[in-house]
C-alpha cells in the first residue's frame, strides 16, 4: 500500500549477519524440501527456472500476481499476491531494509490525496491497518511486502505499488527471509 511503517523491527545487517544469512539460506533450502502444499495454503513449491537468482531472492512477477522465494535448487516457494494497480507498478531490484511485526501505518501523500479522510497513523493490529501482521520494508521509496486487511484483493492489481500477501503467507515469508535479501520485480 505504501506509506511509512511506524514500528520497531530489525533494520540493520551487522558483521554476524553474514553467518546468519548462510544459516537462513540453509534453513530455506530445508524448508522448501519439508514444506508441502496443503489445500488451505495459497503457497506451494513449484519448479523455478531462473539461474540468475540466488537462493533467498524474492522474485515478483506482476503479470502472474505471484511472488517466488527462490530455493536455489530449481524450485521456489510461490505465493499469490496483489500488485500495483495500472500506473502504480514498479520494476527492478530492491532490498529488504527492515522487518516489522504489527506495523503502524502512515498513508503517503498520494494515498492521502485519494482518501483525505484517512488518519495520520493507523496503529498496528487495527483491523483498519492495511499492512497486516507483518511488513518487509523495501529500500525503494515507500514500498513494502506486507499483509492485508483486504484478503479478497489477493490475485488482483490493487495497491499503490506495494506487494500484498495473505496474512498467513506474509507471516510465513517473514520467517524465511532476512534483512538485506534481494527483491526483484519483473513484468
Amino acid at each position: 500500500m505504501g506509506g511509512s511503517v511506524v514500528a520497531r523491527g530489525v533494520s540493520a545487517v551487522g558483521g554476524g549477519a553474514r553467518a546468519l544469512a548462510g544459516l537462513a539460506l540453509a534453513s530455506l533450502a530445508l524448508s522448501l524440501v519439508a514444506l508441502g502444499a496443503t489445500p488451505a495454503a495459497a503457497r506451494e513449491i513449484v519448479p523455478f527456472a531462473g539461474d540468475q537468482y540466488r537462493a533467498g531472492t524474492i522474485v515478483v512477477r506482476n503479470a502472474e500476481r505471484a511472488l517466488y522465494l527462490v530455493g536455489g535448487d530449481g524450485r521456489a516457494l510461490r505465493y499469490r499476491v496483489a500488485v500495483g494497480k495500472p500506473g502504480k507498478q514498479w520494476l527492478g531490484a530492491a532490498w529488504i531494509k527492515g522487518k516489522y511485526v504489527q506495523p503502524a501505518w502512515s498513508p503517503p501523500e498520494e494515498v492521502r490525496r485519494d482518501k483525505p479522510n484517512l488518519p495520520d497513523v493507523i496503529p498496528g493490529g487495527s483491523p483498519k491497518n492495511p499492512m497486516g501482521p507483518r511488513a518487509l520494508l523495501l529500500d525503494r521509496d515507500q514500498y513494502a511486502i506486507h499483509g492485508t486487511n483486504r484478503p479478497k484483493s489477493i490475485g488482483t492489481y490493487a495497491s499503490y505499488g506495494c506487494i500484498r500477501m495473505r496474512n498467513e503467507d506474509i507471516i510465513d515469508l517473514y520467517e524465511r527471509v532476512r534483512v538485506g535479501a534481494k527483491v526483484v520485480v519483473i513484468p
